[in-house]
């Protein structure tokens, strides 16, 4: 009996222990909260915290060290949590990013990137985004990157600092391969477009020369596309403004062909506008192939006489958009 009780002892100290250890501690108070419950989230993590009596969010979980999401409604917070972090974490739904606070252990790496995202939402990156070349843009993005890493305070964990370098190293090599994309798109501009020859809602085949004469905007997107259903109104305020114009407004899908019927109820439901295509091959079209595309909604004019005049034309939503158009378009 003895040898019972002292295991029995022995298996409850092994437990204690084992739930006293060391976690990543938040208390969440949100004014004018849209939910219940807030979701902290990272890579293959992710935990939802329900509001107590009062409406406060109470957490406490195991973490690997760097970056996560707080995820309340429609909007997040970048986290930065350890097994010693302690944060209480204050805000107003109504003006996120702008109340956004934290206090206790980790709260200085966390009040840095609150600060950090709001700055970015400001910070004016045209002249990056306007390079000419592979040499100008790794002029602008050194300026980019000498700017974050010269607003580091002092207060910050060396840890942190390390991770946060990674991580910006990691978002500026994505944006550079997205410019030297771009670049090798508008190297395009002034060539021939590649054709299309695809059928319509009623199966009809559309080609490219069929609007020989006018230009052309093109739209290339799908229906399980965010980004794209977002500019649809956009679009149809374009085609209604330019209605009667020297201009077609031709859309492309790239939606799997066994979605057929999907892209065609779709087009339907939502009273779509222009001339509506599937392209043969989704991803794998000549047409889109040939304009080098590997994310939508894409969009592209080309003029009367089949020529590119922008590989990657501004997009319905963008003020850019109608001061092309305006100066072509008669």
């Amino acid at each position: 009996m003895k040898n019972k009780t002292t295991l029995l002892i022995a298996l409850a100290a092994g437990l204690f222990t084992l739930t006293t250890q060391a976690q990543a501690k938040i208390t969440v108070k949100i004014l004018n909260k849209p939910s219940d419950t807030i979701y902290v989230k990272g890579r293959g993590f992710n935990k939802m915290i329900v509001a107590d009596k009062k409406g406060h969010f109470h957490g406490s979980f195991d973490v690997t060290e760097g970056f996560y999401k707080l995820d309340a409604g429609e909007q997040y917070a970048d986290l930065y949590l350890t097994n010693t972090s302690n944060l209480e974490v204050t805000l107003d739904y109504t003006k996120f990013d702008e109340t956004l606070d934290f206090k206790g252990n980790g709260s200085n790496e966390n009040n840095y990137l609150a600060k950090k995202n709001l700055e970015e939402q400001q910070m004016n990156l045209d002249a990056l985004m306007a390079s000419k070349d592979e040499a100008e843009l790794k002029v602008e993005m050194d300026k980019v990157r000498n700017d974050i890493y010269s607003k580091f305070p002092t207060n910050l964990s060396a840890n942190f600092v390390a991770k946060l370098k990674e991580d910006t190293e990691k978002n500026l090599k994505n944006l550079e391969g997205y410019m030297k994309e771009s670049f090798a798109v508008r190297k395009l501009n002034g060539s021939v477009s590649p054709s299309f020859a695809y059928e319509n809602t009623s199966g009809k085949i559309i080609k490219l020369e069929d609007f020989k004469g006018k230009y052309v905007y093109v739209d290339v997107w799908a229906t399980w596309c965010g980004p794209c259903r977002a500019e649809i109104p956009h679009l149809k305020k374009t085609e209604e403004a330019y209605h009667g114009k020297n201009i077609e407004f031709v859309s492309i899908s790239v939606d799997v062909m066994k979605d057929k019927e999907k892209w065609k109820k779709f087009v339907a439901e939502k009273e779509l506008g222009g001339v509506q295509i599937l392209a043969d091959k989704d991803w794998k079209s000549d047409f889109v192939t040939g304009y080098k595309i590997n994310g939508i909604p894409r969009f592209i004019l080309i003029g009367p006489d089949g020529k590119i005049v922008n590989a990657d034309a501004p997009r319905p939503s963008s003020p850019e958009l109608t001061k092309l158009l305006d100066s072509v378009v008669k």
